[in-house]
């Protein structure tokens, strides 16, 4: 038995001697696959990296809009509240008052009051004799009127306002058929 074992261990380190080359191909094989696998993993990772890097810089730049916007039109409902007390001091501007200090009185709080909000904004729409454009008038009556031009504004009924380049308020106008 003895001579069978002996045997058996000169053919395995024949077999090992034999086969070194093959050994050492199917090592580099190994090693080139897991190469390969690193590099595919390295990619997937790196272009994560990139999509996640425009992900960052998208939501930076939604933000930064966001908050500007926030800035731009913050007196917006203030604003709108206002409107209306904007337009009773026109209307009781022009009924003639029989004193006339408080008259004045009254046209210096409303051009203060309209000069507070031209600070942060506003600004009127401008109407008659201008050319009908449905973003900032809306159109209350159509006449017929030879002295205008078709599809003009003939007269504003109430006043219109944009807030920066927003419009608030159109002016409601009558157009020019």
């Amino acid at each position: 038995m003895d001579e069978n074992k002996q045997q058996t261990e000169e053919v395995e380190q024949e077999e090992v001697v034999e086969n070194p080359e093959q050994e050492v191909v199917e090592e580099e094989a190994n090693e080139m696959d897991e190469v390969a696998k690193l590099q595919q993993e390295k990619d997937e990772t790196y272009q994560r990296l990139l999509r996640l890097q425009a992900d960052y810089d998208n939501f930076r730049r939604r933000t930064q809009k966001d908050r500007e916007n926030d800035r731009k039109y913050k007196s917006q409902s203030l604003i709108e509240e206002l409107l209306p007390a904007l337009d009773n001091f026109e209307r009781a501007l022009q009924v003639e008052a029989q004193d006339e200090k408080y008259a004045e009185g009254m046209n210096m709080v409303y051009k203060q009051l309209k000069s507070a909000l031209e600070k942060e904004g506003l600004e009127e729409i401008p109407a008659v004799g201008e050319e009908f454009d449905p973003h900032m008038h809306q159109a209350v009556m159509q006449v017929e009127d030879e002295n205008y031009e078709s599809n003009v504004v003939v007269e504003e009924l109430q006043k219109g306002y944009k807030l920066n380049d927003r419009v608030i308020r159109p002016s409601m106008v009558k157009v020019n058929q």
